[in-house]
């Protein structure tokens, strides 16, 4: 058995694929399903496990092209922009991160014109975006 913890075996396996059974966690991390089924439960309800996704290739996708727009906000607006981002539709995931930018929003757009318009007329309309840094994602690679 692993000297890593239930908790991180679980995590582990669910990480590689989200869609995993039950059975395929309980074999691959060396537990009882429902010794599975207690985890996950806890740790969906500690907001450890915040949902499930699928992950994309982008180069494979038709018509749409991926984002990531770092943005820089004013240490005043933090809190007000940063909740008016999430309720965003257009905004798919935020991250609060250290760097470059204070934000990092993934952003879907079926090309560059209509991601500069998004850019544009939502996310540097909200009160204290300053400035939105966009990097397109080619081909995912691992």
């Amino acid at each position: 058995m692993s000297t890593q913890s239930t908790r991180d075996r679980i995590l582990s396996v669910l990480e590689s694929d989200a869609q995993a059974s039950y059975a395929d966690i309980a074999e691959q991390a060396d537990v009882s399903k429902p010794t599975v089924r207690k985890y996950i439960d806890e740790l969906e309800s500690e907001g450890v496990i915040v949902g499930y996704s699928a992950d994309l290739d982008p180069k494979k996708l038709s018509n749409q092209l991926i984002s990531l727009v770092g943005m820089d906000v004013e240490s005043e607006s933090y809190i007000e922009a940063t909740q008016a981002l999430k309720e965003m539709d257009v905004v798919e995931s935020l991250y609060s991160c250290t760097g470059d930018h204070m934000l990092l929003a993934e952003v879907r757009a079926p090309d560059g014109d209509e991601l500069g318009s998004i850019i544009n007329e939502q996310l540097l309309a909200v009160d204290g975006i300053t400035a939105a840094h966009p990097c397109f994602l080619q081909e995912r690679l691992k």
